[in-house]
């Protein structure tokens, strides 16, 4: 898997994550106050359950937006350091990709 194909993978991932997130706080919020003691003691703990996975959620996607700022800086100065290394990379790359797309 390339590189940005998994980055697009994770952040299909997180963005389903936020829309799970979403769709569970509007549901306590149309529960409302109603019920028996179990019920708002178990909207109390999905409450704060929701509450830590938003928390963890923001801090995985500072964690992958700070992995990426790396990566693309440690890459844009390998490119800048060897650019005729780079360009003979690309070509090879570009070569062999043409002779399998034309196998088909």
């Amino acid at each position: 898997m390339s590189d940005h194909a998994f980055e697009a993978e994770k952040e299909r991932l997180l963005q389903d994550v936020r829309q799970v997130l979403s769709s569970t706080e509007d549901l306590l919020s149309t529960a409302g106050d109603e019920g028996s003691d179990k019920a708002r003691a178990l909207r109390l703990k999905v409450a704060e359950n929701l509450k830590l996975a938003k928390d963890r959620l923001q801090d995985a996607e500072q964690l992958v937006v700070g992995k990426a700022k790396v990566a693309a800086k440690a890459t844009d100065q390998y490119v800048h350091d060897n650019p005729w290394k780079s360009i003979g990379i690309a070509a090879g790359v570009g070569l062999l990709l043409g002779v399998l797309i034309s196998r088909r």
